[in-house]
């Protein structure tokens, strides 16, 4: 059952009073010369001890009404206690509530009361030794209550960096499970879709060419189901076990690409990459071919170029599709985007002279 905030108030209140009556009443039986406990001592305790069930709303009239009824208890001449224990957790609430500035100058208002109202009593302008306890117990309760003040706000925003720390982490998950989940997907999709197209095309006329293109629709499917199990096991272990995509796999893109009808020409090697870097290329080389064979209105040719140089790593991927106009960015151009802004790198993707082109740059550390 949930611990509800009444209960505890209810329960500190019970428990000073409780601590205030005893502590007094004991005073009054074993201290030589004190004045016995009365009825009407009691109830001013209880009364006194009870103002603390509003505290959590009233600090600072609580801490007022508190302290005034704490020495008005010591001036009527009943038996001494520690009923200043009361006014002492009001002022040490107060500070933590509203700060140490509020109540320093309340619990300074206080005293120049307090001292107001002896010298109308006494006549006169001197004070007792006590008087520096007051100063002392002022100072140091609203001390005491400025540092757990000061360490709960810290303990607050460490836990509240903790937790955007924590949403951010998860944020960043998600968006990376989304663009490995689309890119297995939609590259895997519009093949088929293209080889579905073929078969359909010339089943009649070429079965040959209609079997081969329904064995590259199987060989395709069974790629992208080996890659979703792949996925659907790292999320559900937690572990990422499953290989690391590389362009030394590229080849079989770029076969699934000429599959589909398109001549593809490679220049340059990517050599050995960082496996961030070569991650981030695969699957943007991936996105383009993709976006290649389901956007591009008519193409024949795909350029694919791989240039390397001390500290960054490009690619760029054109084709000839006719009459490219810029596109609306997708789920795959923001994830191209998304892959290389992690990596610290630029990436383009427009409509060129002749076609459309990806071009993205990668940072790879550690060279110079």
């Amino acid at each position: 059952m949930e611990w509800q905030p009444w209960v505890g108030r209810v329960v500190r209140t019970v428990v000073v009073t409780g601590f205030v009556l005893g502590a007094t009443s004991g005073a009054s039986r074993w201290q030589p010369g004190a004045a016995a406990m009365s009825p009407l001592a009691g109830v001013w305790l209880v009364a006194t001890g009870l103002t603390l069930l509003t505290v959590h709303r009233f600090p600072l009239t609580t801490f007022l009404v508190a302290t005034a009824s704490a020495f008005g208890y010591y001036a009527s001449g009943l038996p001494g206690g520690p009923i200043i224990v009361v006014p002492t957790i009001a002022l040490f609430l107060l500070t933590r509530q509203r700060g140490p500035l509020t109540a320093g100058s309340t619990g300074a208002a206080a005293l120049a009361v307090l001292y107001l109202a002896h010298i109308v009593t006494s006549g006169s302008f001197a004070l007792a030794v006590g008087a520096g306890f007051l100063v002392v117990w002022l100072v140091a309760v609203i001390g005491v209550g400025a540092a757990v003040r000061y360490q709960l706000d810290a303990l607050a925003a460490r836990r509240g960096q903790a937790d955007e720390h924590r949403h951010r982490l998860a944020e960043r998950e998600r968006l990376r499970i989304a663009r490995e989940v689309h890119d297995v997907v939609a590259h895997s999709l519009a093949m088929i879709n293209v080889q579905a197209g073929v078969a359909a095309h010339v089943a009649d006329r070429r079965p040959e060419q209609a079997k081969e293109a329904l064995l590259n629709i199987k060989a395709a499917s069974a790629s992208a189901l080996n890659d979703l199990r792949a996925t659907l096991a790292v999320l559900r272990s937690g572990e990422d076990k499953a290989p690391a995509p590389s362009l030394a796999q590229a080849r079989e893109l770029l076969d699934h690409a000429r599959d589909a009808g398109l001549t593809v020409d490679v220049h340059g090697d990517p050599g050995a990459l960082p496996a961030p870097v070569d991650a981030a290329a695969y699957r943007i080389l991936q996105e383009s071919l993709t976006n290649v064979v389901r956007h591009a209105d008519q193409p024949e040719t795909v350029d694919v170029r791989f240039e390397r140089r001390p500290g960054a790593f490009t690619l760029r991927v054109r084709d000839d599709g006719r009459g490219t106009a810029q596109p609306t960015p997708g789920h795959g151009l923001r994830g191209m985007g998304e892959r290389a802004a992690a990596l610290g790198g630029r990436y383009t993707a427009g409509p060129v002279e002749g076609g459309f082109e990806v071009r993205v740059e990668l940072p790879i550390e550690g060279e110079a």
